[in-house]
């Protein structure tokens, strides 16, 4: 078992920055790949970014691409999602993700562990 606890969240204006961590205990996460998923009121939740197990591949959602930065700290057992020039449209839940195996992972029915959310709001 791999438990996920995401912080960071809050309220920014458009254009800021926030930083969302996801600390993860357990089982070794260092070997899992992770990703950033989000949702939005009355949406389903989207894919934003994933990283694989070493931190070296990365992929992120078109929506996002250029702006956000998806990291990790495998000695700190630490996740983070960089959000720069932020957007209303941003706006969501946004919650961390691991899965056990080595390789970037897009698809979301294949996480086995997620955090439990914390809110991103981006006034206009």
């Amino acid at each position: 078992q791999v438990q996920l606890v995401e912080s960071g969240g809050g309220l920014v204006q458009a254009g800021g920055s926030l930083r969302l961590s996801c600390a993860a205990s357990g089982r070794t996460f260092s070997t899992y790949a992770m990703g950033w998923f989000r949702q939005a009121p009355g949406k389903e939740r989207e894919f934003v970014a994933t990283i694989d197990w070493s931190g070296t591949t990365t992929y992120y959602a078109d929506s996002v691409k250029g702006r956000f930065t998806i990291s990790r700290d495998n000695a700190k057992n630490t996740g983070y999602l960089q959000m720069s020039s932020l957007k209303p449209e941003d706006t969501a839940v946004y919650y961390c993700a691991a899965v056990d195996r080595p390789q970037i992972v897009i698809i979301e029915k294949m996480y086995e562990y997620w955090g439990q959310g914390t809110q991103v709001t981006v006034s206009s």
